[in-house]
């Protein structure tokens, strides 16, 4: 028989265990050992049993258990101070109210807007790398006291869980989750209500969403429900499982996460008393039409100021932040125009009150090569936030690429898409035999650079013998999930000797593990097949993979990457030296980083945005084997890892996976693996335990989430912040900029650079000699406060194009009547070479972020 309900009984602790619910209810735990320590105290083999969930630990505990822990005097001192720990990390004054504080322009708090976020595996709301930094950035902004607030959806299934057939094929399964039994709880007003909100969808009924909170460390994660009593079916459905459904059902988690997550940000301030954010965080273009509901707030909203939809939007974007981490055109978010524009419709629709054709307008591939019956999120995303960034120093340089159609009169160094390096939470992910060696050597637990200091002094013996326990915890924990795999496949417990010996504690360990599309080339390895088996089998350096990675459900090729990466693991010959992990989630990859000596990563270049899995191999100590794209390119120095060659240019795919992976077997033979076992007379690798110390060094601190955070805080959300004062203030200021925008674009017809004059240089310029430009200008309608006229001057190259340009602004000298004006400026010449410049007019504002925001730009005639 089957239960037609289910749901979770919680337990009653005695009071003097209460702080056990507490410590619990607090996702701190998943990134604190100390409180982790106080679980595992409670029954350490049903701590191991639950996957480390508290909730489920206290749920299972016995009443015997419970009542020997509420006398056990040792254990009740140790539960208190684990609490007192807690409140102390709570309220104390952190790097954000020491010396953030004070700044102007300081938001008062942020609302950071995610499709999934990968706090922990006993929350599975995440997929893979989009979701693991949302969690990262959430733990690094507690750490540092940034006042954020998380907001998602709450997904019944999660995204999936993986096997494997017989034959090697990825099978998904989506267990149901109950919230009762997660550690988060319901957002419920003063009277013990819950709290909803609604949304009118076309067609039906408005759909309600229930909120949950979840407590990360200081941070509060909105997650909204709509697995809600009163909902017809269809709509329950909405938050069923993450990346799952149709174009219209993506569409609606969508509308539920911007629109509804703006609603649901307004309850919990209000029922809290929580500050109202003063910046929204759009990562990646899922949660875009935040933006639309804010304009709907400051349009016809009652409570709102009653704005007009240009002010409105000059609100929104100066507090609006975008980030991509798309770097391919199919990563995108895509909608029919028509399915937008049936859930926008004016009367009735999501934002009722919103034109529908200005909604519309914003996600519209209006540029060429774009697609007129398409709806981009990218797009919208961009067009909603004045301040947007890439996840690398590539990245943003692959961006602005990929969206120069939006600012088609600038260069593509010029398109206002600027780059934070993504990071990671270093106290999640590095294990904790590496905190306590630092540790030993004078390291700090609350001071990061101390870390980094210990390191230098810990003895090389004393590193070596740690990342082999390191290794041989990985290697045990390989060796269980190969059997459970192999079970699930049908295998018979006799068939499955050989897993007692599969993988060794003393061979060169290399880690690969991600998600599984094309471009990351899970089986560039495979190659050559015979070579490959080579390096496994080395009589004297052999080496050892362990790979894991999960395909979207609905990617066939994928798929059969990973397939015919199984069925190369499952020879006999070498099975022993590779496996293939199903279900790569972050409980695998917390010992799978630190027991990897190599951290390999061979995507197509320019594809991988930024490759977080690195750095993390980095902070444990692990060298990096890797193409040089994303943070990779950034911050490889030659001596902390390795770089694969790539072959860029080649237009012949084959040819190209041919030539990385033979470069990939030669570094493996030739450098890697000899560096490895070149032992001295105690066994010790000491040039590799120099790279290990130099890989610390020169990578840890910047790989770090708090950089990450700190960098997003003085970057972009100080500056938002900031602007958005500037405009708020009985909104006269945003009034004024939307009405100098419509009055430039109206008038930059009439804008034109006329003539062009320059002394001071002979025939034969040398350096230090001054160029004397002169400019004469028509600027219509506007006046040369709405301009600023700028000589682009730097190196012509054969086709006289511009590179490695600087720009000097010229200065109003004499004005004439019908709009004419003529501007001087002087330009040194500071370098030899071929030299050329420009004359350009372009749009002025203080309040602009960008020269280019508003996409115009008039350049002297050729």
């Amino acid at each position: 028989m089957r239960a037609i309900r289910r749901f979770t009984v919680r337990p009653v602790l005695p009071a003097s265990l209460s702080a056990l619910s507490e410590l619990a209810g607090n996702l701190r735990w998943s990134w604190h050992p100390p409180t982790q320590d106080v679980f595992a105290e409670v029954d350490d083999e049903l701590w191991t049993s639950s996957g480390h969930d508290p909730v489920r630990l206290l749920g299972a505990v016995g009443a015997a258990r419970l009542e020997q822990l509420a006398a056990d005097e040792g254990f009740l001192g140790r539960l208190a101070a684990a609490r007192a720990d807690l409140e102390r990390y709570l309220t104390e004054p952190r790097w954000f109210q020491q010396q953030e504080g004070e700044r102007a322009g300081t938001p008062r708090a942020v609302a950071y807007f995610s499709p999934e976020f990968g706090i922990t595996a006993v929350l599975p709301q995440y997929s893979g790398g989009l979701g693991i930094l949302a969690g990262d950035h959430l733990k690094a902004a507690s750490d540092l006291g940034v006042p954020i607030i998380g907001v998602g959806l709450l997904y019944r299934h999660g995204y999936f869980k993986q096997s494997l057939s017989r034959e090697g094929w990825q099978q998904e399964t989506y267990p149901l989750l109950d919230p009762d039994g997660l550690p988060i709880s319901l957002l419920r007003d003063g009277e013990g209500q819950r709290a909803t909100i609604s949304i009118a969808l076309p067609g039906g009924p408005d759909l309600q969403a229930r909120i949950w909170v979840a407590s990360v460390g200081r941070v509060p994660l909105l997650m909204l429900d709509t697995d809600v009593e009163g909902n017809p079916e269809h709509y329950a459905e909405i938050t069923d499982r993450l990346y799952g459904g149709n174009s219209e059902h993506r569409l609606r988690q969508e509308l539920l996460l911007g629109v509804g997550g703006v609603r649901a940000v307004r309850e919990y301030c209000r029922i809290t008393g929580h500050p109202e954010p003063e910046v929204f965080h759009t990562n990646e273009g899922h949660a875009g039409f935040l933006g639309v509901e804010r304009v709907r707030e400051l349009t016809v909203d009652p409570a709102g100021p009653g704005l007009d939809v240009d002010t409105a939007l000059e609100v929104g974007r100066a507090s609006t932040v975008f980030t991509t981490h798309t770097p391919v055109p199919a990563g995108i978010d895509r909608f029919p125009r028509s399915l937008v524009e049936q859930y926008f419709a004016t009367d009735g629709g999501a934002t009722p009150g919103v034109p529908v054709e200005r909604v519309l307008a914003l996600g519209t591939e209006d540029y060429d090569g774009g697609d007129a019956a398409v709806f981009n999120m990218a797009v919208m995303g961009f067009r909603l936030a004045q301040r947007a960034n890439g996840v690398s120093l590539l990245h943003g340089e692959v961006s602005r690429g990929m969206f120069s159609g939006l600012w088609p009169a600038f260069d593509e160094a010029e398109v206002p898409i600027g780059s934070i390096t993504n990071g990671v939470h270093a106290p999640t992910w590095v294990a904790r035999e590496l905190f306590d060696l630092a540790a030993a050597h004078g390291a700090d637990g609350e001071d990061p650079d101390s870390f980094w200091a210990a390191a230098e002094k810990v003895p090389a013996g004393d590193m070596w013998s740690t990342k082999r326990v390191l290794r041989d915890r990985l290697v045990h924990e390989a060796r269980r999930r190969l059997r459970r795999s192999w079970e699930k496949r049908g295998a018979a417990s006799a068939e499955l000797g050989w897993i007692d010996s599969a993988l060794d504690p003393d061979v060169l360990t290399i880690g690969f593990a991600r998600r599984v599309p094309s471009y990351k080339r899970l089986t560039l390895m495979l190659r050559d097949p015979a070579r490959l088996k080579a390096l496994l089998l080395h009589p004297e350096r052999p080496v050892q993979l362990v790979i894991a990675g999960k395909s979207h459900p609905a990617d066939d090729g994928g798929k059969r990457l990973i397939q015919e990466m199984v069925r190369f693991a499952d020879d006999p010959e070498v099975r022993h030296r590779i496996v293939f992990l199903p279900n790569y989630d972050i409980a695998m990859a917390q010992p799978l980083y630190p027991g990897c000596d190599v951290w390999l990563n061979n995507p197509l270049r320019p594809y991988e945005a930024c490759g977080t899995s690195g750095m993390k191999a980095a902070l444990n100590g692990g060298l990096n084997l890797s193409i040089l794209d994303g943070w990779w390119d950034e911050w490889f120095d030659g001596e902390n890892g390795w770089a694969i060659p790539s072959a860029d240019g080649l237009d012949d795919p084959d040819r190209r996976d041919d030539l990385e992976a033979t470069a990939l077997y030669d570094l493996i033979e030739h450098e890697v693996a000899p560096r490895f076992y070149d032992l001295d007379h105690e066994g010790v690798p000491t040039r590799w335990v120099e790279m290990l110390r130099h890989t610390l060094g020169s990578l840890g601190p910047k790989v770090l989430a708090t950089r990450m955070v700190r960098d997003y805080t003085r970057t972009l959300y100080a500056p938002a912040a900031g602007t958005a004062r500037a405009l708020n203030s009985d909104f006269a200021g945003a009034r004024a900029l939307a009405e100098w925008k419509r009055r430039v674009r109206s008038g930059w017809g009439e804008v034109r650079v006329e003539h062009v004059e320059s002394t001071g240089v002979g025939d034969a310029p040398q350096v230090g000699d001054v160029l004397q430009v002169r400019a004469f200008v028509a600027l219509g309608s506007l006046a040369p406060e709405d301009v600023v006229v700028q000589v682009v001057h730097g190196r012509a190259d054969a086709e006289d194009a511009l590179r490695d340009t600087t720009t000097t602004d010229l200065h109003v000298v004499e004005s004439y009547e019908g709009g004419r004006h003529r501007l001087d400026a002087e330009v040194t010449l500071g370098s030899s070479g071929p030299f050329g410049y420009t004359v350009r007019v372009l749009p002025a504002n203080p309040l602009l972020v960008s020269p280019a925001e508003l996409g115009v730009v008039a350049l002297a005639p050729a």
